[in-house]
């Protein structure tokens, strides 16, 4: 198949307008989800593509052309599978094949034809607007490879315009360079232009000789094509993806982030300082009668007058003051004496036994009866911290209290209080004088 040179043009201009269109829809996502520094299996490493194009004996600089020198196009064809090793280094292995002439003179008398059924190369390839500070996130993105691999071909001989039969099939080795434009159209696809030289044997364009010794072939491939990352959808793929453009975007994240989260502490110190001024102008007292401004119901209180919890001056009305005379009696000071001794106690604990109860009862009686008012005293001995024996001593003290006002006596008139182990009556050397230092004693009143 041959295709004219003005044709090509016009697909490879109406591929890059495509490609600049398709490009200001879709800004292509090379750092979502990624840090620098991160792991590969962040990003999709792997990619296909594929291509097609058209062959020629001629190349820009014109040289090893066998003599050949009219410019002739057929068609080629290519596909490859990559691997990439960083954002701006893959390598990839290549499938190529096609059709290649060539012919001395315009009138196409003598030349020849060469089909290549395949060939497979093994390339690394160079991504320079990967690694370059100038390109951030970029679209357009430079590329060369360079591999070796193995061709498979056929080639005929033209004379006097007719083309002779196929020789045998040969396979040798041959060296691809590929030099090219890649786009980022969409996320983990790029269109692809590029322009291959292909290093071939002696026998590519059939002609050996003496003057060929020490020439090999050489033909090109300028191409378009796609390549498509593959693996999950949600991850930007390697070879789209600028290391500086996710510097950038982790820096500009977190940044972000930090702003945002010292704007909402500002705000709330911000809601503290007004509550805290609200409270200090509530606290003020501006009469100094020691009741706040938000709390005093009568302002502008003279200095010196006495006032109430709300503020007010206090009326003081002349009473009489009845006092009553306690009388405590031989036999209420026997009841609470039996209590005091009967009264025993879990070990280490406030727990009053049940063999105390009756003595008790007695005394609540009585508390009830002549409307006596009650001391109790918890005290014990220095065995163990002080801490332990004053809590200790309390929690007895409170345990009675609670118990006699079970019992119906007035809880307003019994006082609970513990001394721990600072008011011994007898010597803590001995367990005779620590037992009796373990006691609560019971004064009425």
């Amino acid at each position: 198949m041959k295709i004219s040179l003005k044709k090509s043009g016009l697909l490879v201009a109406a591929g890059i307008l495509s490609t600049a269109a398709f490009a200001q829809n879709t800004k292509v996502a090379s750092i979502e989800g990624t840090t620098p520094f991160g792991p590969s299996s962040a990003y999709r490493t792997w990619s296909i593509g594929v291509g097609a194009g058209v062959t020629s004996l001629q190349n820009i600089a014109k040289f090893n052309n066998g003599g050949y020198d009219k410019l002739d196009w057929n068609l080629g064809y290519s596909a490859y599978i990559k691997k990439q090793i960083s954002p701006s280094f893959g390598l990839k292995a290549t499938y190529f094949g096609g059709k290649t002439s060539g012919y001395e003179n315009s009138d196409k008398q003598i030349g020849f034809e060469t089909k290549t059924p395949w060939s497979v190369a093994l390339s690394g390839e160079f991504l320079a607007a990967n690694t370059n500070w100038r390109f951030f996130n970029s679209i357009v993105k430079p590329y060369a490879s360079i591999g070796v691999g193995v061709m498979n071909a056929e080639t005929a001989a033209i004379a006097d315009g007719n083309k002779g039969e196929f020789g045998d099939s040969y396979s040798k080795i041959f060296v691809p360079a590929d030099f090219g434009l890649k786009f980022a159209v969409a996320k983990g696809i790029n269109f692809e232009l590029g322009y291959q030289l292909n290093w071939a044997n002696q026998r590519f364009d059939n002609r050996v000789g003496p003057s060929q010794q020490y020439k090999n072939d050489l033909f090109t491939y300028a191409h378009a094509g796609l390549e498509f990352a593959l693996g999950s959808g949600s991850k930007p793929a390697l070879n789209n993806s600028n290391p500086v453009a996710t510097l950038v975007n982790d820096y500009t994240v977190k940044y972000d982030d930090l702003k945002a989260q010292n704007e909402a502490l500002n705000a709330k110190n911000q809601e503290l300082q007004n509550q805290l001024d609200g409270l200090n102008s509530d606290l003020k007292d501006d009469d100094g009668d020691g009741v706040a401004n938000r709390y005093d119901k009568c302002p502008g209180t003279p200095s010196g007058v006495q006032v109430d919890g709300s503020g007010c001056p206090i009326v003081v009305k002349n009473e009489t003051r009845v006092v009553e005379k306690v009388v405590v009696t031989e036999a209420d000071k026997k009841v609470v004496a039996d209590a005091i001794k009967n009264l025993e106690f879990d070990l280490s604990k406030a727990t009053i036994r049940p063999t105390s109860y009756a003595t008790l009862n007695k005394v609540a009686a009585l508390l009830i009866e002549k409307n006596f008012s009650l001391k109790l005293a918890g005290h014990t001995d220095n065995t163990g911290s002080r801490a332990l024996n004053m809590r200790l001593s309390k929690e007895r003290a409170e345990s009675v209290k609670a118990y006699l006002v079970s019992q119906g006596a007035n809880a307003s008139r019994i006082e609970a209080t513990g001394y721990g182990p600072d008011q011994p009556i007898a010597s803590n050397k001995n367990a005779e004088g620590r037992q009796q230092n373990r006691r609560v004693e019971f004064t009425l009143y």
